[in-house]
Order: C-alpha cells, then structure tokens, then sequence
C-alpha cells in the first residue's frame, strides 16, 4: 500500500472513533460561513478530509504542470503572431479588436489554473490529465488558502498531525499579489506608488465573498481596492473612476464574453485601456488560451511543427485529444484518419462536447451519459457555434468522509480534480481542489465541494 493510501486510511481510521467527526463539523460549519468561505449561499465545503498528497504527488503535479504552461506559453506567441492560426480559437471580430490593446508588460497570464485529474495508483504510478485552462477569471486563490487555515484547526487535523508533519498549500493570495504587483511596475515602469485596484465583476456573483478576502489581503499590504460592478465605472479627464474613486489598476474578475454581451466595445475599461491609463489583470489576450479550442490547436497533429519532441509528448501523455467540431479529415486518438463529424457522431461514449467560451459547466455534454439524438444534435450546433470535442479523460477518484444528517459518517467516493494555480505565466504553485459526486465537475454548476491540499510526511 503506498504511504499515501496509508495516510488517507489513518485519516479516515480517526473519522469513525470517537466524536472527532462530530466535533470537527461542528468547527468547520460555522468557521465557513465566519470566515467568508460561502460560494452564493452554500458553503464551499461539505466534507471533513481535506486531499492528502505526499512530497512526490505535489512535486510530480507541479513539475508536469510547468512543462505544459510551457506548451500553452509557446502557444499563445505563436497566435499572437499569426492571425491564420488564430482562426483555430475561433476568437469574435471584437475580440480581434481587444487582443491588439497594448498591456503595457510581457505576460498574458498574471494568474490563472489548469483544470486537471491527477491519479495516483496503488503502485504510486501517476496518470495525469489536463482538461482545461482558466486563463482569464480564475476563482478560488484566496478561498483555498483561508480554507486551509480552518481545517489546520479542527480536531481531526490536530489528531492526525500526531503522527504527520502536514504542510498546506496555501499559497494563492500571497502568489496572486506578487503577480499583480509585478505586472503593475512593469506597466508604470517604476515603484513610486502602490496601485488603486478595482475589482471588477457583476454586483451578485457567488464569488463576491472571495473578492472581500482579496481587499482584506491587500490591505495587508496597504493597497485599498474597491469592488465595483462594471456597471458603476467611467472614465473621463484621462481617469478611470470605479464607483466614483479614481483606480489606475482593474483586477477584471468579469468575463470579457458578458461584458461584450453587455457593452459590446463601449466601455470605460476598454477607453481607458487605449489611452494606457490603466494597468489590468487578466489582459485580454488572456483569450488566446482560455478558449477550449486552445486544447484543440495544441493537440492537433496540423500543428505539431510548433513544439519540440519533448513537448510533443507532453502533450501525448497529458492532454486528451481534442478537436474543434468542423467538416474535414484528422487523425482519431489512436492515430488513424478519419472524417471528424462521422466519426464524433460514432464515438460519442468516448467524446465530451464543451463550448469553445463557457464556464460553470454550461452546455457541457457527456457523450456517455446522454442520448444519440441529443448528441447529434450538439454536433451540428457545434457547426456554427465553435465548440470543441474531446477525449474522455482519465477521471480521478477517492473515497471522502462526510456527516450523513443523522450524525454518522458516511465515507463515500468522489471525484477529484486538482488544478494547480499559474502565476506570472511561468510560475506554478498553489490547487484548487474540487469534489463531486457526479462526472460534471464544477462548483459554478451548483454542486461539488471545495477543499484545501496539503502536502504529508508521516513522523519519525
């Protein structure tokens, strides 16, 4: 059994003696709802164990991470720099337009995720895939650290801590921050002045309680940040005003998408970014890889010629194979050709349909637990509005304790994703961990559970 397994079961082996599970929901529940851990009305959390990881899961997590930020990096120069592969993201004639907005520093990634399941198996062999890159409003830094800090205090963690050394990987507001002050100074050229921050989102939004965790942070550091509906800025006399106080800094939390919806390019963002008022995070170009189609350019073999052989193989062993949903002849998963929409037609219990520019799990089809006709359908939406098709991933699973209402404990199996958190557009440190019972995996969505990860070691 591997040391991993063995601390998970020493874990559990403590849920179900004595009152430690009682007594550990009974800290946990009202230190969620105290602390801001809330995501719309629900609490982030409903289970008692957060995910456990040994020194070599992390490092393995963290390694492979950075070689495929490498991949998407390599990427996003090459888009960049030529519009006829840009088409294959399928970015909208406004997004055209914003993309050319200079940023005024290097980076297209101050912060963002890569959405993936790690599987450890009993031989301590690892099976890694990433799904998705959150490139432009990733959520959770602050929840997963703050969240890390309430469950280091239950009795649960307490006890196991007896006989392990648990480090938290807690690192995403402080990670965050340093990535924002980076790309402010390179912006200003200079540190003469702590920037004026908005953060930027709709009045309402589920993860307004992470927002106050930020301007708590920030303050840490005496940075004042206001958060403001996009509804609430203008912009005039050279100035960017959010709520009526002047910011020469946008922390954009709203999707570029909604506020095109919105606004289409008339807004006072986008004025004061012409005029290089403004430093803001995450910059539009962000969209070159946030798009799902992105993972569609990257494991495309038309596209091969853009990466090393190590990085080509990255790609094999780490990245499903995807495909934007169009009429033409490709190479299927197991290297023959094929004719794309016949074959996506034949293959739906193998396939999964995502929107090329949706979050929260909208409009996500699963091939395997959906009727013919409805998939069929999709395929053909998927014609004229972009959508990618992709490989069923390796899914990752573990057992997890929980309360049942009548007080006992009920350890169930869940999957998991872990997806580590991107800094700088080089930097990968920090995971949100994400829990579910069902095979769409998204808090947004209205269901799953979020826990903090921690890194153990068992004692001498």
């Amino acid at each position: 059994m591997s040391q991993r397994q063995l601390a998970i079961d020493f874990y559990h082996d403590l849920c179900t003696s004595g009152a430690l599970a009682q007594d550990t929901w009974e800290a946990l529940l009202p230190g969620l709802s105290a602390r801001g851990l809330i995501f719309g009305n629900r609490p982030l959390t409903t289970v008692l164990r957060p995910l456990l990881h040994t020194g070599m899961d992390w490092h393995y997590l963290r390694w492979r991470s950075t070689v495929i930020l490498g991949v998407f990096r390599k990427l996003a120069e090459a888009l960049r720099a030529d519009p006829a592969l840009r088409t294959q993201v399928h970015l909208t004639p406004e997004e055209e337009i914003l993309i050319q907005l200079p940023t005024g520093f290097d980076t297209i990634l101050p912060t963002a995720r890569l959405d993936s399941f790690l599987t450890v198996h009993a031989d301590g062999a690892y099976h890694l895939n990433y799904v998705e890159l959150n490139g432009e409003s990733p959520a959770s830094m602050a929840y997963s650290d703050v969240l890390s800090d309430l469950f280091l205090e239950t009795p649960l963690m307490h006890a196991f801590g007896e006989r392990y050394h648990v480090e938290p990987l807690a690192v995403g507001r402080r990670s965050a921050v340093d990535a924002l002050l980076r790309i402010y100074y390179q912006w200003r050229g200079n540190r003469n002045k702590l920037p004026d921050i908005a953060i930027v989102d709709w009045e309402g939004v589920p993860t307004t309680t992470e927002f106050h965790l930020f301007v708590d942070y920030f303050a840490r550091y005496g940075i004042t940040a206001t958060i403001c509906d996009p509804n609430k800025m203008e912009f005039h006399n050279g100035v960017l005003y959010a709520d009526g106080r002047a910011v020469d800094y946008v922390y954009k939390r709203v999707l570029t998408t909604e506020l095109l919806q919105r606004f289409g390019l008339d807004h006072p963002i986008i004025d004061a970014l012409r005029a290089g008022a403004i430093c803001m995070a995450n910059p539009f170009t962000c969209k070159l890889v946030h798009k799902k189609a992105s993972f569609a350019v990257a494991s495309d073999e038309r596209n091969a010629y853009l990466f090393t052989r190590t990085e080509q193989e990255a790609i094999r062993q780490h990245i499903p194979w995807t495909r934007s949903v169009e009429e033409r002849k490709t190479l299927a998963p197991d290297g023959e050709p094929i004719d794309l929409l016949p074959w996506a037609a034949a293959h739906k219990n193998d396939l999964v349909l995502k929107p090329n520019d949706e979050y929260g799990g909208k409009g996500v089809l699963i091939g395997w637990e959906c009727e013919q006709a409805e998939w069929d359908a999709a395929l053909q939406v998927a014609l004229t509005d972009p959508a990618i098709i992709q490989a069923r991933a390796t899914i990752a699973y573990e057992e997890f304790p929980s309360l049942t209402p009548g007080g006992a404990v009920d350890i169930s199996r869940r999957l998991v994703d872990s997806d580590p958190f991107i800094f700088n557009g080089d930097t990968v440190d920090g995971c949100l961990v994400r829990l579910s019972k069902v095979t769409l995996l998204n808090v947004t969505a209205g269901g799953g559970s979020v826990v903090p990860a921690f890194v153990v070691d068992k004692r001498e």
